[in-house]
């Protein structure tokens, strides 16, 4: 098929090269051409088609798609045919042959005329094929956001990929000397306050906002805009999403919960930061994770001489494993399958790799399963990090950082009361141990395994209804690699003892999050798609807090980073509590395992089933509804 297209258009070109040389001397002469001339075409015209078919050739006249035909094939028309029509010059000068100089500046411009003409007729007819075949379907009525380059591109996308059943109705601008012009075809009608109106009025049925340029508040203020429409609202990422710089229709993707945040991502150093992972051996447990796994991503970036993933889940493992490898081909990477509960593991691993740098990522972190499982919680976040903590001290690893989470301030469930022990114990091992012991703590992580955005939007696909613990439940959010560079951050200003916390900006109401994510998906909160409460879950908290005493705390080089006053423990009695809970943790029941959790950490209040934890707005910070 392709060769007969091929052969197809070349023969076509045959035609129209011999009509451009004809028509040529004919508009020159005036319809009375001089017999010589003819005469010099005609022993001409064999060598002038190949010399003219190889140039069409070489500039991909013969292998572009011309049913989606546009400025860029224009171009190599224009350039085939001066290019061409100068060898062809050259060679007749050559051989002395004779033609009149005028024939030599008609020629390209009949050429352009007939081959590109041709092409671009096809592209009309396919078109006009298209919608004759089509006219009975309905298509989405779309309005794009933004009248620069990156909506243009969006506008061609999708005209040419006609199966995606979209029409571009119209642009929204807010240069207002681009008002009332039109980018291939499609008017700019008004600016971002008049997309309410023309959402209306133009009865659309989808937006597409396509402003990379735009900053996080900027994207705040129009999205917020468009879900008041009830259109469903899709986005082109960001240039810093587009690494390629090209737009097409895959590239195109739902508005995301950092898209109505309305925050800047916090950029941070990382680059003068990271010195102490390049050329270093780094292990990284609960990798196979979605922290774990991002971090072993950055980890990745900066070269390190040997990367270890540590997990006990082995398909998550082998999905980062694969990725990695891929992407990072010179990378030495080992996965090892294993549990940081089992201490006698951890030292052969530790004994045997020469580790400088540990993240420890590993744990169980959903507050109502924990809740229910007190046991399990302690062994693995308690226990867990115990075993690491010893191993690292003992076989000399220069950084360990802990991931931590607010939930361990005040606790008011297990999960959180199990992270502040482990909180306590890094603090209390680094008294007197090479290894300088950090942790890094925050509150809910977008997109995180078990996070509440993934579960809204299941449940706006499922048709609802979506689940919201209680009205007034607010949090604040960050994004996982936002997380994983602060973990990677904090490792690199450690001097040891301290829990690094993140500025998360202004915090967000989950029941207005599920409304604005039913908005943008298309459909009307409490009409379309239910929202129903169904009441703070045991140990959930309205708000959670960062910081155990503000006053304590103090900013870094980073005005965004601040760091809690290390607040160190009896390292004897705090062996000599655990070992004896190691020794009873499998013969007493749950509700003592919350009464032993509660005499280790004073602030935490275990849940009675009545009362809801709210604190003050000045020292709230938050998770999501279930976990971090």
């Amino acid at each position: 098929m392709r060769r007969q297209r091929i052969s197809f258009l070349m023969i076509l070109d045959i035609g129209f090269i011999v009509v451009a040389y004809v028509l040529a001397l004919y508009l020159r002469f005036d319809g009375k051409i001089e017999g010589r001339y003819l005469y010099t075409l005609v022993d001409n015209i064999a060598a002038i088609i190949i010399v003219k078919l190889l140039i069409f050739y070489a500039f991909n006249l013969y292998r572009s798609l011309w049913k989606y035909a546009s400025i860029d094939e224009l171009i190599e028309v224009v350039g085939a045919s001066i290019i061409a029509n100068l060898v062809v010059m050259i060679y007749m000068s050559y051989f002395k042959t004779d033609l009149p100089r005028s024939i030599y500046v008609m020629v390209p411009l009949i050429d352009m005329a007939l081959i590109g003409g041709s092409r671009f007729a096809y592209r009309v007819f396919r078109r006009v094929e298209f919608e004759a075949l089509n006219n009975n379907s309905y298509e989405k009525r779309i309005l794009i956001v933004g009248a620069g380059e990156a909506g243009a591109m969006v506008i061609k996308e999708l005209r040419n990929h006609r199966t995606l059943n979209s029409r571009p109705i119209a642009i929204i601008d807010d240069n207002p000397s681009k008002k009332r012009q039109h980018i291939n075809g499609v008017p700019v009608v008004g600016n971002r306050k008049d997309i309410g109106r023309i959402c209306e009025k133009k009865r659309i049925d989808e937006i597409i906002i396509a402003i990379p340029s735009a900053s996080r508040e900027e994207l705040k203020d129009i999205v917020g805009r468009c879900k008041r429409t009830n259109c469903k609202t899709k986005i082109l990422p960001g240039y810093y999403e587009l690494i390629d710089g090209k737009v097409n229709v895959t590239k195109i993707r739902d508005v995301e919960i950092e898209d109505l945040l309305g925050r800047e991502e916090v950029e941070l150093n990382i680059g003068e930061i990271c010195h102490y992972i390049e050329d270093k051996k780094v292990l990284i447990t609960g990798g196979g994770g979605s922290i774990g796994g991002e971090l072993c991503r950055q980890v990745a970036r900066f070269n390190p001489k040997k990367l270890s993933i540590l997990d006990i889940y082995e398909n998550n493992a082998y999905d980062i494993q694969n990725e990695l490898l891929r992407e990072y081909r010179d990378l030495d990477l080992e996965v090892i399958i294993a549990s940081v509960r089992d201490a006698q593991r951890l030292e052969e691993i530790l004994s045997t790799r020469d580790i400088d740098v540990i993240f420890h990522a590993a744990a169980h972190k959903h507050v109502p399963l924990m809740e229910r499982n007190p046991k399990e919680a302690v062994k693995n976040n308690i226990f867990g990090t115990w075993n690491l903590v010893r191993a690292a001290d003992k076989y000399q690893v220069d950084k360990f950082v802990l991931i931590s989470t607010d939930k361990a301030v005040n606790p008011t469930n297990v999960m959180g009361a199990t992270k502040r022990v482990a909180e306590m114990i890094i603090q209390t091992a680094n008294r007197g141990s090479h290894t300088d012991y950090v942790a890094v703590r925050f509150g809910n992580v977008l997109g995180s395994n078990g996070s509440v955005i993934p579960l809204f939007k299941r449940q706006i696909e499922a048709g609802g209804p979506v689940t919201v613990t209680h009205p007034e439940v607010i949090r604040y959010f960050m994004t996982i690699p936002e997380a994983c560079q602060l973990v990677l951050q904090a490792g690199g200003m450690a001097k040891g003892g301290e829990i690094f916390i993140l500025d998360m900006g202004e915090p967000v109401k989950i029941i207005e999050l599920a409304k604005d994510l039913i908005r943008l998906s298309g459909f009307e909160p409490g009409k379309d798609i239910p929202i129903e409460i169904t009441g703070l879950r045991p140990g959930e908290k309205l708000y959670e807090e960062l910081l155990l005493d503000k006053e304590k705390s103090v900013i870094t080089g980073h005005q965004k980073i601040f760091i809690e006053r290390p607040l160190f423990y009896d390292y004897l009695k705090m062996n000599r509590i655990l070992s004896k809970l190691g020794e009873t943790i499998d013969h007493i029941d749950e509700d003592a395992v919350k009464d032993i959790l509660a005499g280790i950490v004073p602030t935490y209040k275990p849940y009675n089933g009545t009362e809801m934890h709210s604190r003050s707005k000045t020292t709230m910070a938050a998770d999501s509804t279930d976990t971090n």
